[in-house]
């Protein structure tokens, strides 16, 4: 909050020289009072004119979603009590702006990026891509043992493929692959569940994985092929291989979708299931995520690794160096309960890096259809602009080997065209 009552963005001023009719970014320390350091600049010669860099917001919008198990009732905007995830870090993080709405520390602002797409004329991420490759989705109803997840249209989805069963039905047994694209992209705005990122964005269910998890060396290659040749912008991988080990015909398939320009994002591994930070996210074309907490800590399961590019929320407990408080809780979204293909709901059992990733594969499609860095960016360019406009919590102190890499995404800052990474 400025000296006005207004909002504005922290760290932020805008300046208006003679001569120029658009006005300059000038980063100032997130601490300072953006209206006092604009005071101070209108002094200078050759300024027109200088001012925080004040926050409009959509008339009013925000999505419906009654945050309630399908089929029940819950209340108008009820999400927000359960996805913290998607939620500004406002004066928790940054005693100059407003408290009188719902934050977390944790949050990655997905609040602030569906205003900035709405703004761009692409809510929701629309007209992206994102291949899911994981152990399917639940994206349609099928010979009377399958439901379409209740909060997904039948529209959403692209066509796909399942590499385990080898048919063209990439149908969810598991429910992990139905949960990651739900935080992808989950129908929002519905006055039903929760909601996704991405929510207008065009999922491709690509089914890898079998029911308890599992999948071979063949069929994740042939299915990020498939995903490559089948118009994939985003491809999402949330699945990891034992640590330290070479796996040549995944690395050559990664890099050719990344020469193709395809987003690659994947889960970086978690402790106790994994040794190390392993492939597909070691690879160099992809993006590696780790976990971060409601409090936006670095969460107990994810390494503390230079390996690890960035951060996003995955839920679960803090590490012992956290200086926060924490209610350690899980990432929610509508998914198969039980394995029961037939049955959905929203459970509080999903936390780790596979969580992280699909915020992150949500995140990406929400950048590329921003525009804010060009109408067809490539891979390398998404990853940047993520990373460079991460925040990085300041008990962290920009430790390379945290965990959260360059820090945990900001998407209301990724998306927004004011905030220049130049």
């Amino acid at each position: 909050m400025v000296g006005n009552g207004a909002e504005a963005v922290a760290g932020e001023v805008l300046v208006g020289y003679a001569g120029a009719e658009t006005p300059q970014t000038v980063q100032i320390p997130d601490s300072a009072d953006p209206a006092a350091v604009a005071d101070r600049i209108e002094d200078d010669k050759g300024v027109r004119y200088a001012i925080p860099n004040y926050v409009a917001h959509t008339s009013g919008w925000l999505p419906n979603d009654n945050g309630a198990n399908p089929g029940m009732r819950g209340v108008w905007g009820g999400w927000r009590g359960k996805q913290w995830n998607f939620l500004p870090c406002l004066s928790i993080c940054h005693a100059s702006l407003p408290s009188d709405r719902p934050q977390s520390r944790g949050g990655m602002n997905v609040v602030r990026a569906w205003q900035n797409l709405r703004r761009a004329g692409r809510p929701g991420a629309l007209g992206i891509k994102i291949a899911v490759v994981d152990t399917g989705i639940a994206y349609r109803n099928y010979a009377g043992l399958f439901r379409r997840s209740p909060d997904f249209a039948a529209n959403r989805f692209a066509p796909g493929y399942d590499f385990v069963d080898h048919d063209r039905f990439p149908l969810d047994l598991n429910g992990h692959g139905t949960h990651i694209a739900s935080t992808i992209g989950e129908q929002t705005n519905n006055r039903r569940g929760l909601t996704g990122i991405a929510y207008n964005a065009k999922l491709m269910p690509v089914r890898v994985m079998d029911e308890n998890g599992g999948g071979n060396t063949r069929d994740i290659v042939a299915g990020i092929r498939w995903a490559t040749n089948h118009g994939a912008r985003v491809i999402s991988m949330s699945l990891n291989f034992t640590c330290g080990l070479k796996v040549p015909p995944l690395e050559m398939a990664l890099k050719r979708a990344w020469k193709k320009g395809i987003v690659l994002v994947g889960s970086s591994g978690n402790i106790g299931n994994e040794a190390c930070p392993s492939l597909p996210a070691t690879s160099p074309q992809v993006i590696s995520v780790g976990g971060s907490t409601e409090t936006g800590c670095v969460a107990t399961y994810t390494f503390e690794s230079a390996a690890i590019d960035i951060a996003a929320p995955g839920g679960g407990r803090d590490r012992s160096d956290c200086p926060w408080t924490s209610r350690n809780r899980p990432i929610l979204q509508v998914t198969l309960i039980s394995r029961d293909p037939k049955w959905f709901g929203i459970q509080p059992i999903w936390i780790g890096t596979s969580m992280s990733a699909a915020h992150v594969a949500g995140a990406a499609a929400a950048v590329i259809a921003s525009g804010v860095i060009g109408n067809h960016p490539g891979p390398k360019q998404v990853a940047d602009r993520l990373e460079q406009t991460a925040r990085m919590p300041s008990y962290v102190a920009d430790d390379p080997a945290s965990g959260l890499g360059a820090g945990i995404v900001d998407l209301g800052r990724a998306t927004n065209p004011a905030v220049s990474t130049n």
